[in-house]
């Protein structure tokens, strides 16, 4: 009997470790399937708040874009009509240095009606004159030197061509039927002139 039970115990030992063997595996599996779960749903966390960064930072990013688009608009708007302003009262500071010359030919004109000196007159009208021309050469307004030059279509218009008096005023300006001006270096008006052949 002894050797039955020692058998017995030996066989039901032998079934108690395959029994802890399988526990210890099953438990093995379940831990393993409880730690994938975990790392899944770790993994699902992980991507959900990585998501929520992101439309985070597409949300400011699309904020920051509207913002600029609207400061970019109002800066262009603010810029065409300052540049619809300069054009519009751009020559006012031009006509402003205009009104002491336009005094001027207003005391002159009453002058003539009351003297009977012609030479005041004449010198009066040439002091106009002057102050006139100054203020042009000061707005970069400068008088096209013709007669004697060489002819150049990019600063005079040949209105007549007559028979040059001297073979050396060939092709040269011989006189100035309308003076021409530039302004900056930059033909404003071409001089009109006579041309010897």
């Amino acid at each position: 009997m002894s050797k039955m039970n020692f058998n017995g115990k030996k066989e039901n030992s032998g079934k108690d470790e395959r029994l802890n063997q399988e526990d210890a595996t099953n438990l093995q599996h379940e831990q393993e399937n409880a730690s994938e779960e975990t790392t899944q749903t770790d993994n699902v966390t992980d991507e959900q708040n990585e998501l929520e960064e992101l439309k985070k930072k597409y949300n400011e990013l699309n904020d920051s874009h509207l913002r600029l688009m609207a400061e970019f608009d109002n800066y262009r708007k603010r810029t065409l009509r300052e540049k619809a302003d300069l054009i519009k009262n751009g020559g006012e500071a031009a006509l402003k240095g205009l009104l002491p010359v336009v005094d001027d030919f207003e005391r002159a004109l009453q002058n003539i009606r009351n003297s009977e000196d012609v030479e005041a007159v004449k010198e009066g009208v040439e002091l106009i004159y002057s102050k006139f021309m100054a203020y042009l050469s000061q707005q970069g307004v400068k008088a096209i030197e013709a007669i004697g030059q060489p002819f150049d279509t990019e600063m005079f218009e040949a209105v007549a061509t007559i028979p040059a008096p001297e073979p050396e005023l060939k092709g040269k300006i011989l006189d100035c039927v309308q003076t021409g001006y530039t302004l900056n270096d930059r033909v404003l008006r071409h001089a009109k002139v006579v041309v010897g052949e």
